[in-house]
Parts: structure tokens; sequence; C-alpha cells
């Protein structure tokens, strides 16, 4: 058994440009770090990146972390990370980014007590690795295109645009031509009705995109499905897939899940929710909020068990604080990242 000394650090993080999907504009983040170290100085980092979308706030979480925190004391073995998660959802189930951060800190923290990086500890192959996109905000189409150009020059080769506009086809027509052969998914975002979605998909389709992300509200699970049934395009569930009992629910009426450990609530359920996809033939995506690399580097070690990653939230940041998992031009490169832990350091 060890005893614990805790740490609580909320911060708003300003955005480089300001960033606008179909739901509205935001200028900065505001998340809640939290820092676990134990009785021999071994400290583990984690990050809570809340959005009112689900129901949380920074406010939120710096008010349930105490409560959360005092269950980590309770179990006292840092290793026993499903027992403390099953314990956290049961004291706290409407908080998933608040206990997704005490979930980041334990396992950055058990892992580091053994020297070996996370993907390690879950006996994953560092060279399985893929790219993760980078997203395009919407913006007028000049913009949207220079911002285009600006990924591409960075090396990305993969790229996410946001749509839901009454101009998504000038759009998307418009990041084709300054990218030709870029991969490019688009998301929605739930801005479409379903009818709009299939008359979209149909206009966008030609332009060689992936699949399509969220294009109704998860409100309405049958009209995601008659867009499932109909459309030209893979479909990827985001907003209509929290936590792995959800993955049943969509399984007719998706390709793809988009996981975030925002909305999961924890690294154990992540994997739950991956194989739960799996069990019922779905592909899977990472994604991530705008947010720092303290709670986005631990999803970075589950590229080997993806199909698509998302986790570029940290680039959208002027600055962030902490350092994470390598990814030049959008390449995870777990093997060469060269400390132990979920890689997140200031």
């Amino acid at each position: 058994m060890s005893e614990f000394t805790t740490e609580i650090e909320r911060r708003t993080l300003a955005l480089e440009r300001p960033f606008s999907i179909a739901r509205g504009t935001t200028t900065d983040t505001e998340v809640v770090f939290v820092r676990i170290e134990d009785d021999e100085g071994v400290g583990g980092v984690g990050g809570a990146a809340p959005t009112r979308h689900y129901g949380e706030t920074a406010a939120t979480v710096e008010a349930v972390l105490p409560d959360l925190l005092d269950i980590v004391e309770e179990v006292g073995d840092v290793h026993q990370l499903e027992r403390i998660e099953r314990r956290m959802r049961a004291s706290i189930r409407r908080n998933p980014a608040a206990r997704t951060a005490v979930s980041i800190a334990l396992h950055d923290l058990a892992t580091k007590r053994l020297e070996i990086p996370l993907y390690r500890y879950w006996g994953l192959d560092p060279t399985e690795t893929l790219e993760s996109s980078y997203t395009i905000g919407i913006d007028d189409t000049q913009t949207m295109r220079e911002k285009t150009e600006a990924a591409r020059e960075r090396g990305f080769g993969t790229l996410k645009v946001k749509l839901g506009t009454d101009r998504d086809e000038e759009i998307v027509r418009s990041v084709r031509e300054a990218a030709p052969n870029a991969r490019l998914f688009v998301d929605a975002n739930e801005g479409w009705t379903p009818k709009e979605a299939v008359e979209r998909i149909d206009l966008l389709a030609p332009y060689g995109l992936e699949f399509v992300e969220q294009p109704v509200p998860a409100e309405n699970p049958e009209g995601l499905k008659y867009v499932y049934e109909r459309s030209r395009l893979p479909i990827a569930a985001d907003e209509s897939c929290l936590v792995s009992a959800d993955v049943p629910k969509i399984a007719d009426r998706c390709d793809i899940v988009n996981l975030k450990l925002a909305k999961c609530g924890g690294l154990c359920e992540a994997i739950r929710l991956i194989h739960a996809a799996r069990a019922h033939g779905l592909e899977v995506m990472a994604g991530c909020m705008t947010e720092s690399n303290a709670s986005i580097a631990p999803a970075a070690h589950f590229a080997p068990l993806l199909d698509y990653a998302d986790l570029d939230g940290s680039l959208l940041l002027a600055e962030d604080p902490y350092d994470g998992v390598p990814m030049p031009g959008g390449k995870i490169d777990l093997a060469g990242l060269e400390r132990p832990g979920t890689g997140a350091v200031r």
C-alpha cells in the first residue's frame, strides 16, 4: 500500500486561432491537470478536457476530483487500475473527463514505476502505428484552403475537414484542390438532417473522401441508421458512441466508432470500447478535443489497435505546457518515445 500526494491545476489554454465546428466557435479551452505522486517520489500526470456538450466544465471537474482521488488513496495500489476505474465510475457517473484525468495519471505513474512506456504495459508493438489527421476547422473558404496548404507544408498527409455549413461542397472542393493527394475525412458534428446528409454525401463522394463522421445528431439514432443504409461513404459515430456499452446500439448504423478519452471515462474503459467495436465488426478511430498532451499522449499509445487517429488537439493550441508522444508530420512515433509512462512531460 502506498501513500499519495496529489495536485490539481486548472488552466485556460489559448488556441492558435479561433476554431469552429458546426456547433460554434472557440478561442480557448479550459483544462484541468492532475498529478499523483507516490511515497517514493514517482509522479504520474493526467489531464481532463471537459466539454459542455457532455455536461462537464473545468469547475465540475475540480469539484469531483477530490472524491476521485480519495478512492485512489483508499485502494492504495496504483496497479489496481481496473478496480479504481470501477469504483470511480460507481461514485461519480456523469463526469467522464474527470475520471479520465485520474485514470491517465495512474497509468502514467504505474508505467513509470516499471520504467516502461504505456504501450509496452499493454503488450503492443510500437512499429504498428499510423498517422494522425490534422483538422481544418470551419472558416471562410479561402482561409480553409490556406490552413490546408499550411498543414501539407508541415508534412500532414491526412486531413479532417469540419463541415455542417451551407457551402460544404465548396469547402471540400477547395481543400481537395489544395491537397490533391491527401487522405480526407469530413466531420459534420451533428450538423445535418438525415435527408441532408444523404444528399451532401452524394455530392461529396466524388472528392475521394474516406468517411463521414457524425452526420446527424446523436439524439436521432434512427436518422443515423437512415443515413448509414443510404450512404455512398462509410459512416463514423462520434457523439453517438461514448462508452463500450454504446457499441452494440450503433453497430448496425455505422462503420467506424470514434473513441475519445474525455467521453469514455478512463483507459480501461477505452480498451473495452476498442474490443467491443472489433467484436461487432467495426473499425476504430481515436480522437480528441482541443486539449493538452497531458490527456492526448495516452491515446497515442492505442495506435497499434486503431484504424484511424485524429490526435492533433494540442497542435491547435497557441502553447501547450506539456510535450507528448512524437508525431512528426502526423506519424505517431511510439518507437521514438524515449521516456516511460504516457510520454507527457513539462
